[in-house]
């Protein structure tokens, strides 16, 4: 079962309340401010919303 486009909706980055977006494979929600650009892991279909668990994205952004 994937993140529903509902919660999607709803859902914001806690460390700067901006949007996020499910990466293409699945695996996190980027949050779409670039300055922030933290990623948020997906485990077992369960967005794991804590900012210590979250990456800096490097590299190119998805579209």
């Amino acid at each position: 079962m994937a993140i529903s486009p509902e919660l999607l909706k709803i859902l914001r980055c806690p460390k700067c309340k901006s949007e996020l977006k499910l990466k293409d494979d699945g695996s996190g929600l980027r949050c779409l401010n670039p300055e922030c650009a933290l990623v948020y892991p997906v485990r077992d279909d369960i967005p794991v919303m804590i900012i210590e668990e979250a990456a800096k994205e490097t590299g190119a952004s998805e579209s």
